[in-house]
């Protein structure tokens, strides 16, 4: 049986653990890896290796070093592999394929669920793909040895999508409330912070949910890295177009310092505060924050 293994570059356990997807997945695509021991140098070794995206381009590297596949040494792939050969998207392909076009690799092969969203990125030439097998016809492989005969559904790229966001609530439809209304018409003019205070009821919250509706829609390139930012925290396939519409992020009061500020183990996840870049942070019962998070956000 063919094996690959990952040299220890500090990688964790999903790209540690990608020698047992990359075999199975070539095997079932009919391009078998060679019998010989195979060992996968990812450098540079002193930074942390995370996430299964790293899949693809192991693949291609063993099966062009081994003559079966003839992409060009400049052509970036990011996906993660199923057992079955299928291409998988990954999370954070919008901020990825950016990296890689600013560090002058443009050509770019992605997940197929992946591809509306990596192409968002300007100077981009990004193909998409469904299977390994496939992929390889593309790139010189004997199709004689491939297995063609598997395509997945195209419904299964979009089994992850979550629905589109609503439309931003009016400030036409308050009536009365005149000075709450200047000073949100004021934070949002000069970008503001703005404190509301008042009884139970009195429409704090509701006046702070229309506050994004007062801001201007983003431009190019703030709309790129607000969706950067969804992207790393959002499902596969979930960004299709830019996000023209400042974001509004209103955690509960009962959310930690991490939920708020951002944290995660080995792969930083952003919390509230970063996904409302660009837009509004709401701490609603700021009052009732922990001693931590007040701090933090202080």
């Amino acid at each position: 049986m063919a094996t690959c293994y990952m040299s220890t570059d500090l990688p964790d356990a999903s790209p540690n653990e990608a020698k047992e997807r990359i075999r199975s997945a070539a095997k079932n695509s009919g391009i078998p890896l060679s019998r010989r021991k195979i060992t996968a140098n990812l450098i540079p070794a002193s930074l942390p290796k995370r996430g299964s995206g790293f899949d693809f381009a192991v693949t291609m590297a063993v099966l062009r070093a081994a003559n079966d596949v003839k992409p060009t040494g400049r052509t970036v792939f990011i996906a993660e592999l199923g057992l079955d050969g299928r291409l998988r998207p990954v999370r954070g392909i919008l901020p990825a394929v950016m990296a890689s076009v600013q560090a002058g690799y443009p050509e770019i092969v992605v997940a197929q669920a992946n591809l509306a969203e990596a192409s968002l990125v300007p100077g981009a030439n990004v193909c998409g793909y469904r299977t390994l097998a496939r992929l390889a016809l593309d790139f010189g492989a004997d199709p004689q040895e491939l297995a063609l005969d598997f395509e997945p559904d195209d419904a299964d790229d979009d089994q992850d999508c979550p629905p589109l966001p609503e439309q931003c609530p009016d400030m036409a439809d308050v009536s009365g409330q005149g000075d709450a209304r200047r000073a949100l018409e004021v934070a949002a003019a000069g970008a503001h912070h703005l404190l509301l205070t008042g009884p139970p009821g009195a429409g704090k919250t509701m006046l702070a949910e229309r506050l994004p509706g007062l801001l201007p829609d983003l431009g190019d390139h703030e709309s790129m890295e607000v969706t950067a930012i969804r992207s790393l925290c959002a499902l596969p396939a979930s960004s299709v177009q830019l996000l023209r519409r400042p974001p509004f992020e209103n955690p509960h009061h009962s959310a930690t310092a991490a939920a708020i500020i951002g944290g995660g183990s080995g792969l930083p996840r952003p919390g509230a505060a970063s996904r409302a870049h660009r837009g509004v942070l709401f701490l609603d019962e700021a009052s009732h924050l922990g001693h931590t998070t007040q701090t933090v956000n202080a």
